[in-house]
């Protein structure tokens, strides 16, 4: 016989004297792991996108920092288009677009497929 961890969660509203006690699976908690880690990586990409979008300059820090972030993940795309991204100069990145989807897809089907055995997929 299977048996999945239960993972309980209490959350008290104030105010009220009603307790709710809900019961989350463990395919329910790598569920929203993978959605977390895959949501970090898209925002990292979407800053990516408007900074080149708005001519940000590479020199500032920040902009710097999110560049060598959000490369890593949107190297694998490059190429796919005639266009690399200038730094400086205002460029619509179709390559993070395109990452921002890919991965958006990648993710929805890994939490589909760890949540496959579950009942109840509406809680993920």
């Amino acid at each position: 016989m299977d048996r999945e961890e239960k993972v309980t969660e209490v959350r008290e509203v104030r105010g009220t004297a009603a307790v709710k006690e809900e019961t989350v699976g463990s395919s329910v908690l790598v569920a929203r792991i993978i959605y977390f880690i895959f949501g970090v990586i898209i925002a990292f990409i979407a800053l990516r996108f408007v900074l080149l979008l708005l001519g940000a300059n590479q020199g500032s820090a920040f902009v710097d920092f999110i560049y060598g972030v959000s490369g890593v993940f949107v190297a694998p795309f490059y190429g796919m288009f005639n266009n690399t991204p200038t730094f400086g100069a205002s460029v619509l990145d179709v390559s993070s677009i395109v990452a921002i989807v890919i991965y958006a897809l990648v993710s929805w089907a890994l939490v589909a497929l760890v949540t496959l055995g579950t009942r109840n997929r509406a809680d993920v």
